[in-house]
């Protein structure tokens, strides 16, 4: 891969598409191009936004009518500027930082009845010591969810052929999203390419089946769809997150796992227009899908930062040369910070703050399993990484932001089979209310291996809310409570 997607210990970007979305347009595109989404404000019809895009020299690739966002190609880099003066658009901007249009080649970047009969123990279960961190295991005696739920993992495609994923898969709701178009072919929601296990590892996560094979997720009979935002070189533009949104929000999806941010920003700030468009273009299919039922989940990132001051992104844009920056409150990781969405930071197998982990007072919601090299966890063979499904009917060792989200989406996945009837925003209450606090280390300063290279201040005290948000997840209580 070109970038950090097929790291464990790194959040990646990835998305996909809507079945009711427009269709795209037949014309062969001219080369090269460059992506750009156009916005029209919401409720209005899009002739208008659509005729503007052509009479600025650009092509419709598709429109969301759902969320007025309009996804375009153009040959020229004023195509954004000139498009912006013309009826019916709000705004408009690059998704590709227009590297598109240069001659060099990208860098590298990093309701329901629960069955509550006992499960079986799973062979590979003693060195799952996550579902015990978040007592997943006492809740599955209970609950391992309901068959009406479905989960879609917002990632780089799924092993649907794995023994522990395939009697969980859902393919009529699985989609692919190439140039942010959706493709449900079974090629275009499968695993990018098969060294490529990240959407199979978080899918492992959240629903590995309790079959007496292998692994068990956090919610074993729920039903997982594969959403798959990345392209081939392991990107994950805004119009795939858009996609993806779009299609969970008109399939009857009602919990999004997504361990990826949207490149090639690693945060998308205001002050440029280019960055404001993109981001606003994703926020709405973001909100359009919470609108129709969806709880989103996503996590945080793996920088130790503290999101909740400025920090200085050395990493993007990513498909191009970085450029060194400072980023502020009018810059959001997408979709790790959007409102709405519920984040998550990680721990390690003794319930500290994972040294990777971003966090940030404003920022985290709630914490889950991640792993950390110096958190040896008491099982038979110590590794400090979350077990898990991987390509190829395997198992091995994830980490990272990437491996908490998806314990979340698996306890909001249990909530939501517990409780049928309830909003998102009932079932993100209760997602809070029942996470179990950790309050931050004496005087709140973290300095893991004492040598300052993963210093992290938390504020909030007892209440631990600048590492934890509300606190770890507690899987038996979203069955019991």
């Amino acid at each position: 891969m070109r970038r950090t997607l097929g790291s464990a210990l790194l959040v990646t970007a990835l998305v996909a598409a809507g079945l009711t979305a427009g269709q795209p347009a037949t014309a062969v595109r001219q080369e090269p191009v460059a992506h750009f989404v156009v916005l029209a404000k919401l409720g209005t019809p899009l002739a208008r936004t659509e005729a503007s895009v052509r009479a600025a020299g650009g092509r419709v690739l598709t429109s969301w009518p759902q969320i007025g966002v309009v996804v375009a190609t153009a040959p020229g880099a004023g195509f954004a500027a000139a498009v912006r003066r013309l009826p019916g658009v709000v705004a408009a901007g690059a998704t590709r930082n227009l590297a598109e249009l240069g001659t060099g080649p990208a860098s590298a970047s990093s309701t329901s009845t629960v069955d509550r009969q006992p499960m079986p123990t799973e062979p590979l279960a003693a060195n799952q010591w996550s579902m015990r961190q978040i007592r997943a295991d006492r809740a599955n005696d209970i609950s391992g969810g309901s068959r009406k739920v479905v989960v879609g993992v917002v990632d780089g495609g799924l092993d649907a052929s794995h023994p522990d994923l395939a009697p969980n898969v859902d393919a009529s709701r699985s989609v692919g999203c190439g140039d942010g178009v959706p493709d449900t072919s079974p090629e275009a929601w499968g695993p990018l390419h098969p060294d490529f296990g990240h959407g199979t590892a978080v899918a492992g996560i959240i629903a590995a089946a309790r079959n007496g094979i292998g692994v068990a997720g956090v919610a074993p009979n729920v039903r997982i769809a594969s959403v798959r935002v990345g392209d081939t070189d392991g990107f994950v533009y805004p119009e795939y997150l858009i996609c993806g949104y779009v299609w969970a929000a008109e399939h009857g999806i009602q919990v999004t796992s997504a361990s990826v941010y949207a490149d090639p920003w690693m945060r998308w700030c205001d002050d440029d227009p280019d960055q404001a468009a993109a981001a606003e273009a994703m926020r709405r299919a973001i909100d359009y899908a919470n609108r129709r039922g969806a709880v989103n989940v996503a996590a945080l990132g793996n920088a130790n930062w503290d999101l909740s001051y400025p920090v200085v992104d050395p990493f993007s844009p990513n498909n191009g040369e970085p450029i060194e920056r400072l980023t502020g409150d009018d810059c959001q990781m997408v979709p790790g910070e959007v409102p709405g969405v519920v984040i998550v930071s990680a721990v390690g197998a003794q319930k500290r703050k994972a040294r990777y982990s971003n966090y940030g007072i404003r920022d985290v919601d709630v914490t889950a399993p991640g792993g950390d090299v110096g958190q040896i966890p008491n099982t038979p063979d110590g590794n400090t990484g979350v077990l898990t499904t991987i390509n190829n009917g395997g198992w091995f060792y994830f980490g990272g932001t990437s491996a908490a989200a998806p314990h979340v989406a698996g306890v909001v996945a249990l909530i939501r089979s517990t409780h049928p009837r309830w909003s998102p925003t009932r079932v993100t209450a209760a997602l809070t209310h029942q996470a179990d606090r950790i309050p931050c280390p004496p005087d709140g300063v973290y300095d893991p291996d004492g040598t300052g290279a993963w210093l992290a201040h938390c504020q909030g005290a007892r209440s631990g809310r600048g590492f934890f948000g509300h606190g770890l997840v507690d899987a038996l209580d979203a069955v019991t409570r």
